[in-house]
C-alpha cells in the first residue's frame, strides 16, 4: 500500500511536469506571471502582488487566464496583456488583448481573483488597433504567441493609484520548481500516511 501511494504521487508529479513542460509543437502552452510594483515601468513602491497562469490551446485557439492579486494601493480600473516589448522582460508596449479591460475582471477593488477563457478567434478578445496593425485576427494571434514565447508580453493591473499600471509581470514558462509544488503536495500526503 505504501509503495502504491508513493508510486501514484510520483506519477502525478511526473504528469504535471510533463504536461507543463511539453514540446514546442504541443497544442497546450503554459505560462505564468508574478506581478508586483517594482516590475512596472516606471517601477513603483506598491505592496500589491499577484500571480497569473495562462493555458493556451493552439488547436482550439483559446487562452484560459487565472489571476489572483492583493494589497493594491488603488482600486482596479483595468487589466490586459501588453506586447511586444523591444526587449524580453523590459520596456513597455501597447495593449494586445481586450480593451479597456478583460471582460468580468474585478473592478473597484484592491484584491480579487479572475478566471476566464478567451476565444482567440473572436475580435472581442483583442484590442482592435492591434488586430488592424497585424492585418487580421489570425496574424494577431500569431504575433501574440510570438511575443509571449519571446518573453516580450506582460499582464498588468491598472488602478486609481497608478493609472498606467500598479503591478505587472512578464509571461514566462513555468519552472519545474513552481510546477513541482502540486506534485510535492501529493508526495507529502503519501509520506504522512506512511507514518
Amino acid at each position: 500500500m505504501r509503495k502504491s501511494l508513493f508510486a501514484m504521487s510520483c506519477l502525478a508529479a511526473g504528469v504535471v511536469l510533463a504536461g507543463a513542460c511539453g514540446s514546442a509543437n504541443a497544442a497546450i502552452l503554459n505560462y505564468q506571471a508574478f506581478l508586483d510594483g517594482p516590475s512596472e515601468a516606471p517601477p513603483n513602491a506598491s505592496p500589491g502582488t499577484g500571480f497569473a497562469t495562462f493555458t493556451i490551446d493552439t488547436t482550439l485557439h483559446t487562452m484560459n487566464i487565472q489571476v489572483t492579486f492583493s494589497g493594491l494601493i488603488g482600486t482596479v480600473t483595468a487589466s490586459h496583456i501588453h506586447g511586444a516589448t523591444a526587449s524580453p522582460g523590459s520596456g513597455t508596449a501597447g495593449v494586445m488583448t481586450t480593451t479597456p479591460t478583460f471582460s468580468g475582471f474585478p473592478s473597484g477593488v484592491t484584491s480579487g481573483s479572475y478566471n476566464n477563457t478567451l476565444d482567440l478567434t473572436l475580435a472581442s478578445s483583442w484590442n482592435p488597433s492591434f488586430v488592424t496593425a497585424q492585418g487580421g485576427i489570425a496574424n494577431a494571434e500569431a504575433a501574440f504567441l510570438a511575443a509571449i514565447a519571446g518573453g516580450k508580453a506582460y499582464l498588468n493591473i491598472h488602478t486609481t493609484f497608478a493609472p498606467g499600471g500598479e503591478i505587472r509581470g512578464f509571461l514566462q514558462v513555468p519552472t519545474p520548481s513552481t510546477l513541482g509544488l502540486a506534485g510535492m503536495g501529493g508526495l507529502l500526503v503519501a509520506r504522512r500516511r506512511r507514518r
